[in-house]
């Protein structure tokens, strides 16, 4: 079942002036739903609050959170998607002192991907496009993708699931749609996301579940010697969980151990 809201009631439409679809203004979340229930809900609404301040967007997180579990309670299972523009204005980039945030969400049935992905593994493809490093916006959830619908159009072959995103400095940052995890002496790794790149509720989870278990963790800067040198590589998202990576370029890592923990962590708070 596909169904959409705008600002509470059912709808397909926008306005025109709004300024989501005139400059990206504006942050979106993208929510598992299993039995009308929202997936890691708090840490969506407290990446969504963040952003939403960091643009200063006067956002009311009260009605955004009874709107999200009332949507998800008429879903039932599904992929809700959260878009909160800063609303309407005229022309030009100043932003309307008036403008009246906007709420969009859209649902949709559960995506679905192969079987194979997470239990064999996926390959990356490397991608050429790269991420611009710009701290303003680093972890934010914001709606300019471009980025990423370059990135995505650079591979059609279904040999590659994912791709690989380094950012201007060459630095290796995320996927496409995915965090990525490096395994290196049983020690989890990934990139810090203080210049660029998204800051995934799922990616946060994980490392909130690793330390509780005592596995050590770094966030830090990932250079492709580091990738060459892991022991297992993985991805992570929010809908479908881990995907363990089992090969990029000439390189090739098995599913490793604390792959399989990580996964089997983030599959059970998918099924809830």
């Amino acid at each position: 079942m596909s169904i959409c809201w705008v600002d509470g009631h059912p709808a397909h439409t926008l306005p025109v002036s709004d300024r989501g679809l005139a400059y990206g203004d504006g942050v979106f979340e993208t929510i598992a739903v299993n039995a009308g229930e929202p997936v890691l809900l708090e840490r969506h609404l407290q990446r969504l609050a963040s952003g939403c301040s960091r643009l200063a967007i006067a956002a009311d997180h009260v009605l955004i959170r009874s709107e999200l579990l009332e949507f998800a309670a008429q879903l039932g299972d599904g992929v809700m998607k959260l878009i909160v523009t800063r609303g309407d204005s005229q022309r030009g980039y100043a932003p309307a002192p008036q403008a009246k945030p906007r709420r969009i969400l859209q649902g949709n049935p559960p995506t679905q991907y192969p079987a194979a992905h997470a239990d064999q593994g996926v390959r990356l493809f490397p991608c050429v496009t790269r991420l611009a490093e710009q701290p303003l916006l680093a972890g934010l959830k914001h709606l300019n993708r471009l980025e990423q619908v370059l990135a995505r159009s650079e591979w059609q072959d279904s040999a590659f699931a994912e791709g690989l995103m380094c950012d201007t400095s060459g630095r290796i940052i995320e996927g496409v749609y995915s965090n990525l995890f490096l395994i290196k002496n049983d020690e989890l790794i990934t990139a810090d996301l203080s210049r660029c790149g998204v800051a995934g509720v799922m990616r946060a989870e994980l490392l909130a579940q690793a330390e509780a278990m005592g596995i050590t963790t770094q966030v830090c800067d990932v250079a492709m010697l580091d990738l060459q040198q892991a022991d297992e590589v993985f991805l992570c998202n929010s809908v479908y969980g881990v995907w363990p990576v089992q090969g990029f370029a000439q390189l090739n890592w098995p599913v490793g151990p604390l792959t399989r923990k990580l996964q089997g962590i983030a599959r059970a708070l998918l099924d809830v």
